[in-house]
């Protein structure tokens, strides 16, 4: 989830760092204006490298996919929060595996939408919903989503560094429960998250980098492991389980994590 702009022409404001402009900005693409590096910049000061997170979220989003798509044989997709398109994208991967696999996008980012609804052109099995996940029953009441979706067969739902742009005074936990039971049996969620780890290192390195996002943006909060977990609403959590992203089933030899690398953690659950 992303914020609006303020009145500005097509609802940008170049002015105020934007939640999918700043990871853009971290990544090395051009969709972002001068606050969104500035956000970047600070980020860099706190963690030399704030792209390897991004990165990071990146592969393991592609993994999973991967693993749904064609280990599972999950053929839809939603994914909340998907921020701007850039390489190796969910209907990407997905449809690399299986030419037919259905993926429907939603932000509510203005640029994300600009660059959402491009992608309509040019994939009839891709869509884009612009939609604010804090209102779950009208999101899911979208036509896209209601009727671009087959509700009766699995689905693989996709929340990607989004909840930890979510206060907890719209209780995402909530908000999970109710998009996990509009969720048909045999289908996926799959999440990473801001973590505050309990060794000092990184627990003071998740405060220092949470006051920048909150300073700047008013969102990026970092929660507890525990916290996190809570959002699978008691299903079926698949190994290795709620861990730092970079070791979800990774493609090549296991490394050592430095602090910083272990503040976003992830997984992936099954609804029986």
């Amino acid at each position: 989830m992303t914020q609006t702009g303020d009145g500005c022409a097509g609802g940008i404001d170049p002015t105020r760092p934007s939640i999918a402009r700043v990871y853009d900005a971290i990544l090395g693409g051009k969709d972002n204006y001068a606050a969104d590096r500035v956000l970047r910049d600070e980020l860099a000061e706190v963690a030399p490298t704030p792209g390897a997170l991004a990165k990071d979220n990146r592969a393991f989003l592609q993994r999973v996919t991967r693993y749904l798509a064609g280990t599972v044989g999950i053929e839809q997709f939603l994914d909340c929060g998907s921020g701007l398109p850039t390489l190796e994208n969910t209907h990407e991967v997905a449809q690399r595996v299986n030419a037919d696999a259905i993926v429907v996008y939603v932000d509510n980012d203005p640029t994300a939408i600009v660059h959402g609804r491009a992608l309509l052109v040019e994939n009839d099995r891709t869509h884009f919903v612009a939609a604010d996940i804090t209102d779950p029953e009208r999101l899911l009441r979208d036509r896209a989503v209601a009727r671009g979706l087959d509700w009766s067969q699995p689905i693989g739902l996709f929340l990607f560094s989004t909840l930890h742009h979510i206060s907890d005074q719209h209780r995402p936990r909530e908000l999970m429960a109710r998009y996990i039971d509009a969720l048909p049996s045999g289908s996926y969620v799959a999440l990473s998250h801001f973590c505050r780890p309990e060794d000092a290192e990184a627990f003071e390195l998740a405060g220092e980098i949470e006051r920048a996002y909150l300073g700047a943006m008013g969102t990026g909060w970092f929660r507890s492991r525990e916290e996190i977990g809570g959002y699978f609403g008691g299903l079926d959590v698949l190994e290795p389980g709620l861990v730092p992203v970079a070791k979800w089933w990774p493609d090549g030899p296991g490394e050592p994590l430095n602090a910083f690398r272990r503040l976003l953690v992830g997984g992936v659950a099954r609804k029986s």
